[in-house]
């Protein structure tokens, strides 16, 4: 048991540790091989904070651990929004001025509601999995194209200050790059292990475990990129990074998990974790698209939004105590 805990001490802290030298080293590549900055931003930078989730769901879906792969994926949706945008607008109320924002919201709550039908049937198929990696690359392009649209969008004009700053030399770039990213695999191997040893030594699920102590470890740089983005008044970067990374998330990690290995998933699951992440979700849309007035997240919605949190954190414990 302790070493399940070390294992996952350790992994969480190398996890964090690697994925902001990864995204640091493949922002000032891409910048090195002339990548519009707010390509970089939605993209490269998106990528970069979503890795956690995604190789660590991989590497539990190779060890036929699909509970542990999607609470991952799902428990990260949650805290992103919940917390990571809860906090961030209790710090700074976060203006919803990008248009390019605006256009993600409504898809990202689309995307959410597609990947909770998939979930009726009661799992999660291989063909599931392949729809879901087929809907990201077709939004990575919409995305891609429709950055380049508009050079003078809020959005654009924080990522072209932010990611202009780098004086990064390439193959400085590429050596961080390269060493984050075989950090990030090495520890999320050791998060896995420990979470999965953690769970059978505690009688525990890896679907709880996967929502909890994973999910919050693999969104610690989600929360650290968007608590920094706030004290410099990047605001839309601060919420574009969790918008981009619950995209992912809800296609690319857990499309990966199901092609790797379909497993059927607890109601739970359905009943619980996906109608939690689609009311977020939802919520989010409402308040950040407007509908007539300004999208905003202001510190009263801020503070619901951590006051779910803590509502959904008491609902997992009163499941675990049964």
């Amino acid at each position: 048991m302790s070493g399940a805990v070390l294992s996952i001490i350790v992994g969480l802290a190398l996890l964090a540790w690697s994925a902001e030298r990864f995204v640091r080293g493949a922002a000032a590549l891409a910048r090195a091989l002339g990548i519009a900055p707010i390509a970089i931003g939605m993209l490269v930078v998106g990528f970069g904070t979503s890795a956690p989730e995604l190789l660590v769901s991989a590497i539990a879906a190779a060890d036929r651990q699909t509970p542990l792969a999607v609470g991952n994926a799902y428990g990260s949706n949650i805290f992103n929004i919940a917390l990571v945008l809860g906090i961030t607008s209790l710090i700074r109320p976060i203006p919803v001025e990008s248009s390019l924002l605006r256009r993600e919201l409504p898809v990202l709550a689309l995307l959410t509601l597609i990947g909770i039908g998939q979930l009726v049937d009661g799992g999660l198929t291989r063909a599931d999995g392949l729809a879901l990696l087929a809907a990201f690359v077709v939004v990575m392009v919409w995305l891609w194209r429709l950055g380049h649209k508009d050079g003078t969008d809020p959005a654009a004009a924080e990522s072209e200050v932010e990611y202009s700053r780098s004086s990064m030399k390439p193959l400085t770039a590429l050596l961080w790059t390269l060493f984050g990213l075989v950090t990030l695999i090495a520890s999320s191997r050791m998060l896995v292990w420990g979470a999965e040893s953690l769970a059978r030594g505690m009688g525990v699920s890896e679907l709880i475990i996967g929502l909890t102590i994973v999910a919050a470890g693999t969104s610690l740089p989600e929360l650290a990129s968007s608590v920094v983005a706030a004290r410099k008044g990047e605001l839309q970067l601060a919420l574009g990074n969790v918008v981009g990374s619950n995209i992912f998330n809800t296609l690319a990690v857990v499309g990966l998990a199901a092609v790797i290995h379909p497993q059927e998933l607890h109601r739970d699951v359905l009943l619980r974790d996906g109608m939690v992440m689609s009311s977020l979700t939802l919520f989010l849309f409402v308040i950040g698209y407007g509908f007539g007035r300004r999208g905003l997240i202001n510190r009263y919605e801020g503070a619901i939004l951590v006051m779910a949190y803590c509502a959904y954190g008491a609902w997992l414990l009163a499941d675990v105590m049964k």
